[in-house]
């Protein structure tokens, strides 16, 4: 069984559209659909209510956050296979079986991406490496795009072929289909984000912890998931951007193995909040619950 979470913050036609092209392109097993609405103002909740009467909705008076929403959804989930998919998303021909299939398939992986298209009909970049001190200084210098492939370009993954099946250490969080077994590996199935990440980073900590108990992610491009990108955050940019730096930060911190990287963490944390400031036109507290 499937089970597709949905976490929506005022993006109710996006949210319409998304639940509609599940309802036309539904997998071939048996699936469940759970929407936690994090306390929407533009009619999203009555919107599910009223228009998509099995899908189950899950409202908890406030905005908890992608972590915490995601994990409400987890804990009511029946699926052997879990989906977090976000609400500026539409399936397109019969992707969610192809999903199934594939990752049923590849028994040794853990979790799945899948090929992102954008409205203009491009194929989006959608995988990275996990954050390195190494990695994030290359990203942010430029030197990770000079030199494609090396260390210093273990983040942004410039020469990733986005045409070939592989092992994808952290595809973007839009559509990652998990495997129930693995979420057991690591900790909670029914809650295994860890909250301390709320908007960001969340599914990479969680992509993490999975890769390091030998249950690594898998991308294929033959499943296709057309991705409005971004709705949600945007509207709030100022606050989002702040909140991505200073999770990664977060995320650094928690994962930093060597004396090495904890020594050159402080410098880099410098860089990161100083490119955040720049690119938010100004200091935010991110995020607040």
């Amino acid at each position: 069984m499937l089970s597709v979470l949905i976490v929506n913050w005022n993006t109710r036609a996006l949210l319409r559209a998304c639940l509609d092209s599940i309802l036309r392109h539904p997998p071939k097993s048996p699936y469940e659909v759970i929407v936690v609405d994090n306390a929407s103002s533009d009619g999203s909740g009555d919107m599910v209510r009223d228009e998509f009467v099995d899908v189950k909705l899950i409202e908890p008076g406030a905005n908890t956050g992608y972590a915490r929403g995601n994990n409400l959804a987890f804990s009511q989930a029946q699926g052997d296979y879990l989906l977090t998919l976000n609400p500026d998303t539409e399936m397109r021909d019969d992707c969610l079986q192809v999903a199934l299939d594939v990752l049923a398939g590849r028994p040794e992986y853990g979790a799945l991406g899948v090929r992102l298209i954008g409205p203009d009909g491009k194929g989006q970049r959608s995988v990275r490496g996990f954050p390195t001190v190494a990695g994030i200084f290359g990203d942010l210098t430029g030197l990770g795009a000079r030199r494609p492939g090396s260390k210093w370009d273990s983040y942004r993954l410039t020469a990733f072929d986005y045409d070939c099946e592989q092992s994808a250490p952290q595809p973007m969080g839009t559509f990652l289909l998990f495997r129930r077994s693995a979420l057991k590996a690591v900790g909670n199935e029914q809650a295994p984000f860890d909250e301390g990440f709320p908007i960001f980073f969340n599914e990479v900590d969680l992509l993490y912890r999975m890769a390091a108990a030998n249950w690594p992610c898998l991308y294929s491009p033959r499943a296709e998931v057309l991705h409005h990108h971004g709705q949600g955050t945007r509207q709030v940019r100022r606050s989002m951007i702040w909140e991505s730096h200073k999770s990664l930060v977060r995320f650094l911190r928690k994962h930093s193995s060597t004396g090495l990287s904890r020594a050159g963490l402080p410098f880099l944390a410098g860089i990161i909040y100083g490119a955040a400031f720049v690119r938010a036109r100004g200091y935010s507290g991110g995020f607040r619950a």
